[in-house]
Order: C-alpha cells, then sequence, then structure tokens
C-alpha cells in the first residue's frame, strides 16, 4: 500500500469540496486503495475514519495507517452504516464523507476476486468475501427472476433472452467461471455500435445484485445525513445511471426541490426544511487530461451538497 494501485477519479474535486482543515474530522465511506483518504490527510492535520466492507482492504488500510500518526481509523463494515460505526469509536459528527460507489480498481483487476468479464477466474463477485457469489445467483435463481436482475441492475435489454440461454446451459454444465459466463453472454447479445462489450451488463447487473449496492446508497446517504455537522460536506461520486438516480433525487429532496405538500392537504405549510444546500446544480465530471490519463472516469459523475442546521430527516434516500 505503499503506492496507490489504481488512479482516483475526480480526486482534486473530492477534495476541493470536502475542504479539509486541521482537526476536521472525515469519512472516506469506501476506502478501497485509500486514494482519496491519502489526499485528505495531505491537504490538512484532520482525522479520517476509512471504512470498506472488503478485508482486503481493511488489511491494506491498516497497514498505511502507520504513516499518519494515528489520524487514520480503519473501520469493517458498510458505508451504509456508517453512523453507527463511528459512534462505537465515540464520534456522533462529522465535517465530510466521501463516498465512491460501485466497485473498485483494485477489485475489478485481480481475476481471483470474479469481477471482470476480461479475465477468466472464479465467478464470485462478492465484496465482503462472504455470502451467496454470483455463481450462486446465476445457478440457482429462478429464470424470470435472474432476467428481472440483469433488466433493473444492467439495463440489459436481451435480459429475457439471456436468462433464458444462462437456465439452458446451467442444466448441462454449473457456471462457474468469469470467462465460462462472458462467452455465453457475447453468443446471445449482439455487440452494439458503442464497442462495448455485451457481457459488461449482465456482470454490472449480477455485482449489484450480489453485493446490495443500491440498498447500500439508499442506506448510505442518510447516515450521511444524520453524521453530518451543519457546514459538513457531502461528495459523492457515481458511475451508472442507477446510483447516480439515487443521489440525485435524494440531494433534490433534500435540498427543497421534490415535491411539496398541496396546500389543498391537512399538512400543508409543514414542508421539512432542508437538511443540505447543493454547492452544484449539476454533477462535475472529469476534464479532458484527467479522461486521458485515466478512461475509467468517464462515465463519472460527482455531486457535492452542505449539510444545513435543519434536523435530518427521517426514513431511507427518497423517502420521507
Amino acid at each position: 500500500m505503499t503506492q496507490s494501485p489504481h488512479i482516483p477519479v475526480l480526486l482534486h474535486q473530492v477534495v476541493d469540496a470536502l475542504a479539509p482543515f486541521d482537526g476536521a474530522v472525515l469519512v472516506d465511506g469506501t476506502f478501497g486503495a485509500g486514494g482519496y483518504a491519502r489526499a485528505l490527510l495531505a491537504n490538512a492535520a484532520c482525522r479520517v475514519f476509512g471504512i470498506d466492507r472488503d478485508p482486503t482492504a481493511i488489511e491494506g488500510g491498516r497497514a498505511l495507517a502507520g504513516a499518519y500518526d494515528g489520524r487514520l481509523t480503519m473501520l469493517s463494515g458498510c458505508f451504509g452504516d456508517m453512523d453507527r460505526l463511528l459512534a462505537e469509536h465515540g464520534i456522533d459528527a462529522v465535517d465530510g464523507v466521501a463516498l465512491d460507489l460501485g466497485v473498485s480498481s483494485m477489485q475489478i483487476d485481480d481475476p481471483a476476486r470474479g469481477f471482470s468479464f476480461r479475465a477468466d477466474g472464479p465467478l464470485d463477485m462478492r465484496m465482503e468475501c462472504q455470502g451467496p457469489s454470483a455463481a450462486d445467483l446465476v445457478n440457482r435463481m429462478a429464470e424470470a427472476e435472474l432476467a428481472d436482475i440483469l433488466y433493473r441492475y444492467g439495463e440489459e435489454r436481451h435480459s429475457r433472452r439471456l436468462a433464458r440461454a444462462i437456465v439452458a446451459d446451467r442444466k448441462l454444465q454449473p457456471f462457474t467461471t468469469t470467462g465460462q459466463l462472458a462467452d455465453l453472454v457475447r453468443r446471445v447479445v449482439p455487440r452494439g455500435k458503442d464497442g462495448i462489450d455485451p457481457a459488461t451488463r449482465t456482470f454490472q447487473g449480477l455485482r449489484i445484485a450480489v453485493n446490495d449496492e443500491l440498498g447500500e446508497v439508499e442506506r448510505g446517504l442518510p447516515a450521511a445525513e444524520r453524521l453530518l455537522k451543519p457546514g459538513g460536506r457531502l461528495a459523492v461520486v457515481a458511475f451508472h445511471s442507477l446510483e447516480d438516480r439515487l443521489v440525485k433525487d435524494f440531494l433534490r429532496q433534500r435540498s427543497g426541490g421534490g415535491a411539496q405538500p398541496s396546500r389543498h392537504l391537512p399538512t400543508a405549510g409543514r414542508a421539512r426544511p432542508p437538511s443540505f444546500r447543493l454547492l452544484s446544480k449539476k454533477p462535475i465530471t472529469p476534464d479532458a487530461d484527467e479522461l486521458a490519463a485515466n478512461p475509467r472516469a468517464r462515465s463519472s459523475r460527482l455531486r457535492v451538497a452542505e449539510r444545513t442546521d435543519a434536523p435530518a430527516w427521517s426514513g431511507e434516500a427518497g423517502r420521507t
């Protein structure tokens, strides 16, 4: 962990958004290789709590912590539980939260983790290295349920045809490797004009389902809302429309841009005060230099908001 194995996306923009200062308490809720945490710690004499559900990331972060004189603390768990995790360390309010949603470069680049269709490996995809794997879903799910996952989470237009082919093939031989599944997808799903590998959407859908990634976002955004001090900043990087839509809708609602109660209803006049103030109405995207240096940043979008002094709303993201 002396050298970060990947390039953090929108790094300078995230650091600028959180504006670390001496004495600040910050959360890197998706620690990964520690790119954001390193930059925050380097920019001010602040304290950072790094959270990750991946045991490999936690191990690497703990090895790194010694270089920062106790200013980096690693917490094993999900960012959706960040307020509970920090409470166990006596922290009930923080000055900033950074979230980099989705799978990390470390996970994608390690064939043994089973996230990538570009290199053959076990069909796994579990961020926590425990629980049902992608192979379990592919080999055990009913055809209709599998098609639903591929359509909802992978946005795969050929989901029914693909699920039918998977069920037929698994009767002959269970799916155990990424290469085996990717070959089937490429056989069934036509390659689009965009040049994207046909297996991309299937692997995305299965990964999201295996790790309940959208549910984690729905839990994590309100957890950050509860934890942030007035004036504290939330910076969230998303890579695909499903994640970004959740973040956008949450911040729009919490900043007063959502639907308001009708003046004809008994609840009129009881609209909740905004718990966030948007610092940029449009998402921040990579510039040309970053895209040239890191093509993986091409779909990333950063949304930033500042906590007001209003009470946190109840419920999960987008709900009241």
